[in-house]
């Protein structure tokens, strides 16, 4: 198992490129499944969770082959097994996203019941509710959910809320299916993100019929056949993130391109509030870390507020601040696995329920970490570069999961990170 060895501390400056959306990729191969045919997907990241889905998509018999030129080529002309097997599913909420599809394609699926990062519950009701909704029968049997519906799908008006907002995935099944069925369907409390925008317009370059695109309200006219499509996904706003809050920790100053900053309006906003500078230029922005970093409160929400995944990576920036913020999650209130790990580095945190209390300190002490979830290992790679002396960063095969060769880009704008085989299970 690789490790990641961090010496620090450092400062970066430099140029980096933001690759293609691992959340907008994943439900977008997904919908490449309602239409039989070869569609070409550019931009998407090599990534662990992308392999993983590969692996799902080619188990149903569709052949998926990655070219020279870095796109994703996948044959969906016929689907032999609409199974999602459990050894599969088990690695990666994600593959929930054939749920839709294929029910609204092949009449009849059967998913395990998803895996992924040990952040806290999440149910998939509200998916199922939204099926059920659409007319489809769903039992559950030996740990899988079973979706038939013989008859076909019909509109229907859908209620998406949950008691922690909208459903990102829940949303893009949901779309995914009515695509196909009869009539019209109407998604109240729709997700809004970006990465469910971008699913919605590459369905609509396939032929549908989706509008309110971006709003909490889809309105989805369905017609009887999608084709396949070329289309190039939306860069990732979490690792341009991740990349603010790693320049801005290390005092460097860095540019950033291929970011959609006008995606990310939250983040911007609590970066200027702690004291950094973002100015927005062609396709990037260029971020750079003040004479002092100022406290903030963040509270994660539903988009447009600040996003759950920059949580962690933040939390590591706010505790080099120059006073006391205190970080709220209202997504997944239990994802502070972090919290620890980022205390071995001497930094200053004490939980509080769904909340974090962060007295900043002048410098992080390096220090052997665990990696907990993909996020949190994002936000020990960032402390590394900022602490006193050698961190190691054990499990990065979680990081590996949403950044692409993450070490080999951070070295080339000033960071010293070695990646070695080893480490602790």
């Amino acid at each position: 198992m690789d490790v990641f060895q961090i010496e620090g501390p450092v400062r970066l400056r430099g140029h980096v490129d933001v690759n293609g959306s691992k959340n907008a990729s994943l439900p977008i191969m997904a919908a490449t499944l309602l239409a039989p045919g070869r569609s070409t997907l550019i931009g998407v990241p090599v990534l662990a969770d992308i392999s993983v889905f590969k692996k799902l998509i080619e188990q149903l018999g569709c052949p998926v082959e990655r070219q020279e030129d870095g796109a994703l080529a996948i044959d969906a002309t016929k689907i032999d097994n609409p199974v999602g097997p459990y050894d599969i599913v088990r690695q990666m909420r994600a593959s929930v996203c054939i749920l839709g599809p294929l029910l609204a394609r092949c009449g009849r699926v059967e998913v395990s019941m998803p895996g992924g990062c040990a952040i806290g519950d999440r149910p998939i009701d509200l998916h199922l509710l939204g099926l059920r909704q659409l007319g489809a029968q769903i039992h559950l049997k030996a740990g899988y959910v079973i979706a038939e519906a013989p008859q076909g799908l019909k509109g229907a008006s859908i209620f998406l809320g949950g008691p922690f907002g909208s459903t990102v995935l829940g949303t893009a099944n949901v779309m995914m299916a009515a695509v196909l069925a009869k009539g019209r369907t109407i998604i109240e409390s729709a997700a809004c993100e970006p990465e469910v925008a971008d699913l919605a317009h590459c369905l609509n370059a396939m032929g549908a019929r989706v509008s309110g695109i971006g709003s909490p309200r889809l309105t989805i006219d369905g017609i009887s056949h999608l084709h396949p499509v070329q289309y190039r996904v939306i860069p990732d706003r979490i690792e341009a993130g991740t990349f603010m809050a790693a320049a801005a920790m290390t005092g460097g100053e860095v540019h950033i391109g291929h970011c959609r900053t006008d995606d990310m309006m939250a983040v911007v906003d609590r970066l200027r509030n702690i004291g950094v500078t973002v100015e927005t230029n062609g396709d990037g922005c260029t971020v750079a870390a003040g004479e002092r970093l100022v406290p903030a409160d963040i509270t994660t929400q539903p988009y447009p507020g600040f996003p759950t995944d920059l949580q962690a990576q933040f939390m590591a920036l706010l505790a080099m601040a120059d006073g006391n913020s205190v970080v709220v999650e209202k997504i997944f209130p239990d994802r502070f696995m972090h919290v620890a790990e980022l205390t071995r580095m001497a930094a200053n945190l004490r939980k509080e329920g769904s909340a974090v209390l962060v007295a900043g300190v002048k410098r992080l002490i390096a220090a052997p970490v665990m990696a907990s979830d993909l996020r949190a290992s994002a936000a020990l790679v960032i402390a590394g570069l900022a602490a006193e002396g050698t961190t190691t960063v054990n499990r990065v095969y979680h990081i590996d999961r949403g950044y692409e060769r993450i070490e080999e880009r951070l070295n080339r704008i000033g960071a010293k990170i070695t990646r070695e085989e080893g480490g602790t299970v």
